[in-house]
């Protein structure tokens, strides 16, 4: 076990036309450690979130999830790492019509190896973690955007992530729901996830131990402070 959950040296990723959406970028993340990417948009903090995440592969420079080597990571190895190491919370839910709280957020242990039945329980118990014990049938159609977005971090979390990646959770909320996802990250960050948030929101980045200054595809400014 390493004590450094994410590294990116020297990390580029060219796209076509020769479009650089990051450039020579270097940035270590410690296990626990709360972490917010800024910056305007097009700087390049999706695509970094991306990579670390494995959704996509850098083109230059080498990125270690947890002390494993992405590029010399099959499919299939890359999915097992995704499924067992690493939550995802996009800012428009991503959650299947249709279908309960309880089977969105079982369905994404399906690629952990886990039993139908250990699924749903832990599907529950992630629900009720966040405060939905009383919306587990309901359908997303049925459910408000802060229980919607608490569905998707319930959904992570129900995965035990040692990192969780959190594209803009609150841009899509009104202010009340906001705050209430913010202290479920900030409730998973002191449980000892690593927590990294894209926003453009720089009062909640300032609520962060660390944020990281994106601009033009490259990290120019990189502090740490503590929560007050």
């Amino acid at each position: 076990m390493t004590a450094t959950i994410v590294s990116l040296s020297n990390v580029s990723r060219a796209f076509a036309g020769g479009v650089l959406a990051l450039r020579d970028v270097s940035l270590e993340i410690e296990r626990g450690e709360l972490v917010a990417i800024v910056g305007p948009s097009g700087s390049g903090k999706s695509t970094m979130l991306n990579i670390i995440g494995t959704l996509d592969r850098a083109s230059a420079g080498t990125v270690e999830i947890d002390g494993l080597n992405v590029a010399e990571l099959r499919d299939h190895e890359l999915s097992a790492l995704r499924a067992r190491r690493i939550g995802f919370v996009f800012q428009h839910f991503h959650l299947s019509p249709g279908v309960s709280a309880l089977d969105n957020v079982a369905d994404g242990l399906l690629y952990t190896g886990t039993g139908l039945r250990e699924r749903r329980e832990r599907a529950e118990a992630a629900l009720r973690e966040v405060g939905l014990a009383h919306r587990l049938d309901h359908r997303p159609h049925q459910l408000s955007g802060g229980e919607k977005q608490r569905t998707a971090i319930a959904r992570a979390l129900a995965r035990r992530p040692l990192l969780l990646l959190a594209d803009e959770p609150t841009g899509a909320l009104d202010s009340t729901s906001g705050e209430g996802v913010v202290q479920l990250l900030l409730g998973l960050h002191r449980a000892g996830t690593a927590v990294v948030v894209i926003t453009h929101d720089r009062d909640l980045a300032a609520r962060f131990d660390r944020q990281a200054m994106m601009r033009d595809g490259q990290l120019v400014e990189d502090t740490r402070r503590s929560i007050r």
